[in-house]
């Protein structure tokens, strides 16, 4: 395999997960008899530009269908991040009623409804049909289709350049890379700002954080393999922030290479030198990774299965696609896990791919009353445990698994 950005050769691996299906490919109660589709799950690495990537398996078509059943609004805290980032915005650059915001992934509408709301004209580039649905149903304007170089073109075409895009956690999920950055440079006005979000390779290493790797990730990024992307295809970076959201993430703001004015922050100097320092381009740090993602898997069976032989139930909470990638990867089937909670109505009813655990509504766990709850998306422990208290009431227990195993 090469490399999707620079098509150098690959041979350094992070880790191989085995095999999985796509991690947000929910089955309804007639897809249990039949077929699913698996893909090896495997993440290379290369040595020339430090890109870290899935091996190529699977195209877009297959993993962003159009019932696509991840919802951005379920989460509270996702919602509040997405609000404090359109004031934040509006402010630092400032935004009116004579701006123009495109967001590429723009969901459900989560983030546009705000910025719809402050009196900014805006636009959506979203290609999965379930949450363009949902984002229209907020009176926000939609394209259905997948962005790049051709799409942004059009955009031009039809007077819609932007003052500002955003692209939160959709970085990771394009395969070919270049030509969607590329985008971004056609898109923006000359004075225009770009903003995209995505988990930090650097805390998914040093955390253990494998998980969070599966199919619809086609790349783990670091600020230095993000800047040399950007560079080769017309986009600048002038600031960095380093965010909490999804167990660790940064926000870049780039600019136009040709006409950009912003200069760079010493914020992107120094998480460059932070990320040199900790060696992101020296194959040392990548090489200990498989065997801590195995103690992960082995600690957890482990727990599943002194619970079981206790006579204890667990229950899951969070149908994320962390989660299955989890599950998929311990082995775990409905004999350990019985089922799993979650609040989105698109995924209850339906059931986990590959492990194929029950999806139920929130009322199955005071129902059955569970010893312990399993928060798959451990980066919302907070907020579910929150939400959750009530277990408490029974002398239930909250567990997650990464980066190690938890019982509280």
């Amino acid at each position: 395999m090469i490399c999707r950005h620079c098509q150098a050769e690959l041979s350094l691996s992070l880790v191989d997960l085995g095999t999985a299906p796509p991690s947000n490919a929910y089955l309804t109660e007639q897809n249990l008899h039949a077929f699913e589709n698996y893909f090896p799950l495997r993440v290379l690495v290369c040595t020339h530009c430090w890109l870290v990537q899935t091996e190529d398996y699977a195209g877009a078509d297959e993993l962003f269908s159009s019932d696509y059943a991840y919802f951005s609004s379920f989460s509270t805290t996702w919602l509040k991040h997405a609000q404090k980032y359109v004031i934040d915005i509006e402010d630092r650059f400032g935004l009116n009623e004579n701006s123009h915001v495109v967001e590429v992934a723009a969901n459900d509408g989560y983030l546009l409804q705000y910025v719809k709301a402050r009196g900014i004209p805006c636009l959506g580039v979203e290609p999965t049909s379930s949450t363009a649905k949902a984002a229209r149903a907020k009176g926000i304007e939609i394209i259905e289709e997948f962005f790049g170089i051709r799409l942004a073109k059009q955009l031009l075409s039809q007077g819609k350049q932007a003052d500002l895009t955003a692209a939160n956690n959709v970085l990771a999920h394009v395969p070919d890379i270049n030509d969607f950055v590329g985008g971004f440079a056609v898109l923006l006005k000359p004075s225009g700002v770009s903003t995209f979000e995505f988990p930090h390779v650097l805390n998914l290493v040093e955390q253990n954080q494998f998980d969070t790797i599966y199919h619809e990730h086609y790349s783990y990024l670091s600020l230095t393999a993000v800047k040399t992307i950007f560079a080769a295809n017309g986009l600048s970076i002038f600031d960095v922030e380093e965010l909490p959201t999804h167990g660790g993430s940064l926000r870049v703001y780039a600019q136009r290479s040709d006409t950009g004015k912003n200069g760079v922050s010493t914020s992107v100097t120094e998480l460059l030198a932070k990320e040199a320092s900790v060696g992101i381009a020296n194959q040392s740090f990548y090489i200990n990774f498989q065997a801590k993602a195995d103690k992960v898997k082995n600690d957890l069976l482990n727990f599943l299965l002194e619970a079981k032989r206790s006579g204890k139930t667990v229950a899951g909470y969070g149908a994320a696609a962390k989660g299955n990638t989890l599950l998929n990867y311990a082995g775990v089937r409905p004999d350990l896990l019985s089922f799993v909670v979650d609040r989105s109505p698109a995924k209850q009813g339906k059931f986990l791919p590959g492990c194929r655990i029950p999806i139920v509504n929130e009322e199955q766990l005071k129902l059955i009353k569970p010893n312990f709850v399993l928060i798959l998306p451990w980066n919302l422990r907070k907020e579910i445990t929150q939400q959750l208290s009530y277990i408490r009431e029974w002398d239930g227990q909250f567990v997650t698994a990464v980066p190690k195993l938890v019982a509280s």
